[in-house]
């Protein structure tokens, strides 16, 4: 709407349509570390090239689009990260997401596919998840860690994982072990099991033992559709964004192995981009739901009674919901 005179304004859909730009801007600036160059104090044009490395006239190019993106300010001909960038797009940072920014823009899915795949629901490249040994897992692996941090804390919380003494943790679909690095960090008596592709658990096995976590930290290769979790082993088991790749009869079916691999009164947690009851919102994973379309053959953004359901009939008893401080939604089922 446009404020003055309360006229539709073409602006949000010029924004839209030409969202690829904003993507490659901030892709571009991550590979080239501009957030860490300014962050480190050079905030002029002519500092920002020579530290970067790159031409004066692509440095103003890159600094005038990240202005208007809103992830850089400028003042007076001096530039500096907005709060955002600062804490999320410079390297060495925790909750660091250039690494993301740089897997959407170079890896799949082809964004130039969806209308046919929209016209025929198949994907016209085979799904990631059933190529254990492609690539693109050991691109995406780290680079979606710290999209989990901010659910991992939460969890912990939730479930008081600091102070429960001993306590077993199984991690299905685990990727770069980044729940188990951060428990374990908070409980020097808790010990964690991943279940996950052999390259992926190689991943995780390094990422976890970075942070000195690692001699409490095991693997078990494979895939976990057929592999067998055991039973009353674990007061506490994961399964993050698996769900959205994965059809309903597939996660009734994962479900219920993890209830019987949980102890009588053990905890299931659930993160994954949950939508409401009438796809209302939220936007992200509505947004999100495209994805799943181009990458997979039944996958999806389930809704709370979609989990609800399924966690139900897989024998808990106890659903509840906990949005985070990231767009995934925490669904705890006992």
């Amino acid at each position: 709407m446009n404020q003055a005179s309360g006229q539709p304004s073409p602006e949000r859909i010029m924004q839209i349509a030409t969202g690829n730009w904003a993507q490659s801007i901030l892709a571009t600036s991550a590979i080239h570390s501009l957030f860490n160059h300014l962050e480190a104090g050079a905030d002029t044009p002519e500092q920002v090239s020579k530290t970067a490395g790159l031409s004066p006239r692509g440095t103003q190019a890159l600094l005038d689009g990240l202005v208007g993106l809103g992830l850089v300010e400028s003042r007076d001909g001096l530039y500096r990260n907005s709060p955002e960038a600062s804490a999320f797009l410079v390297e060495g940072k925790p909750g660091y997401l250039g690494g993301f920014a740089q897997v959407v823009f170079a890896g799949p899915p082809n964004r130039a596919d969806l209308p046919e795949v929209a016209r025929t629901g198949v994907p016209v490249t085979p799904e990631p998840a059933d190529l254990p040994e492609n690539p693109f897992w050991e691109q995406l692996v780290p680079a979606i860690a710290p999209l989990s941090v901010p659910s991992a804390l939460a969890a912990a919380e939730h479930l008081g994982l600091a102070t429960t003494g001993p306590v077993s943790i199984l991690d299905v679909g685990g990727g770069s072990g980044i729940y188990s690095s951060v428990w374990l960090a908070m409980n020097p008596q808790a010990r964690s099991t991943q279940i996950d592709w052999a390259n992926v658990n190689r991943i995780a096995t390094r990422l976890v033992a970075e942070h000195g976590v690692g001699d409490r930290f095991h693997t078990t290769d494979g895939d976990f559709h057929t592999t067998d979790f055991g039973t009353d082993l674990y007061d506490v088991a994961v399964y993050s964004h698996i769900a959205h790749q994965e059809s309903p009869a597939d996660n009734q079916a994962v479900f219920t192995k993890f209830r019987q691999a949980l102890k009588p009164g053990g905890t299931l947690v659930v993160n994954d981009f949950v939508v409401e009851d009438d796809r209302s919102g939220p936007p992200f994973p509505l947004i999100f739901h495209t994805t799943m379309l181009l990458q997979t053959t039944q996958g999806s953004t389930w809704t709370r009674n979609d989990y609800r359901t399924w966690l139900t009939d897989a024998g808990f008893t106890d659903v509840t919901f906990q949005p985070t401080a990231s767009p995934a939604t925490l669904v705890y089922a006992r």
